[in-house]
């Protein structure tokens, strides 16, 4: 499994992520807090905490490079979520 932490805080990326994941085979989860939703879901993702970042779970391995480059403009590094969360 490959854990990557993405932004999706808007209608708009949220649209566009759920199209980008649903393009790929396999499962994936996204995780906020204590919940963990469908990924390939938009309804499931309405019901995260999207204000801040949420983590990925990539279960196939031998995709997760494509995925990842797919999915490059929501990725967050770690010091975007140190600003995020002093904000």
């Amino acid at each position: 499994m490959i854990t990557k932490t993405i932004n999706i805080n808007s209608l708009d990326k949220i649209e566009t992520f759920v199209d980008i994941i649903n393009k790929f085979n396999g499962r994936f989860d996204l995780v906020s807090g204590c919940s963990i939703v469908n990924a390939k879901s938009i309804m499931a993702i309405f019901s995260l905490d999207i204000s801040r970042p949420v983590y990925l779970y990539i279960y196939n391995e031998e995709s997760a490079e494509h995925v990842t480059k797919a999915l490059a403009e929501f990725e967050v590094n770690a010091l975007q979520i140190q600003e995020q969360l002093l904000a």
